[in-house]
């Protein structure tokens, strides 16, 4: 029981700058916070406040100016690109505000795919099972070019999900999905998370949708307030 009380996520000092032709442009600032297993958190804050940045800092696919970020203990910035790519597909699932889906996959191969990265010889069964569950059981054959944007989307969290990741990060999962095909999907992200007892950490600039989560981290200009 005493693990429980470990944060899974350590933010210490965190600072992104990034040069411009005026000199350097500062991103995120002096960001300080912890997160426990099973915490359901938003990052909420105004368009160009840091949050797809930070989010993508703690998934490991940006790298920090300064600061620290810890995961399960492990300092995610000591481990070389291919040592963060090992974290990332054992560890942690993503859902892209743009769903990010192979094109020349099918719905099935896009979910397969993490599955086999990490050689597991049941990645069919899982992704074909996984998908049913979100409710594309008839699209498993479909290439994403002729899945509507909310199908293409419950792909995105199949394939988040099908490694039953212990981290879960959504950048604005209901940003390109109409207003109730949003509300579907969200309820299908919390259903599958409880489900799953992921930790839950989403960039949302949907104040109802953040009143879901445990507690926000709001952003403003690149530092929490």
């Amino acid at each position: 029981m005493a693990q429980c009380n470990n944060p899974i996520i350590e933010v210490n000092g965190l600072a992104k700058r990034v040069p411009t032709q005026g000199g350097e442009l500062t991103l995120l600032q002096d960001i300080h916070f912890s997160i426990l297993p099973g915490e359901a958190v938003a990052i909420t804050g105004a368009s160009g406040s840091g949050k797809s940045t930070l989010l993508g800092i703690l998934a490991g696919l940006d790298i920090p100016s300064d600061g620290e970020v810890r995961i399960s203990g492990r300092d995610l910035f000591a481990l070389d690109e291919d040592g963060r790519a090992l974290l990332r597909r054992d560890a942690i699932g993503f859902v892209f505000q743009a769903f990010q889906l192979l094109p020349n996959l099918t719905a099935l191969e896009n979910v397969m795919l993490p599955l086999e990265l990490g050689d597991r010889h049941d990645a069919r069964e899982q992704a074909a099972e996984i998908l049913a569950r979100v409710g594309l059981a008839a699209r498993l054959t479909h290439y994403p070019r002729h899945l509507s944007g909310g199908e293409q989307q419950r792909v995105a969290i199949a394939r988040a999900f099908v490694t039953r990741p212990r981290l879960l990060f959504a950048d604005e999962p209901t940003g390109n999905l109409d207003s109730a095909t949003g509300r579907r999907i969200i309820e299908l992200l919390f259903e599958i998370n409880r489900e799953q007892g992921a930790t839950l950490l989403m960039v949302t600039h949907d104040a109802s949708l953040a009143e879901r989560c445990s507690r926000a981290l709001h952003l403003d200009a690149g530092r929490l307030t």
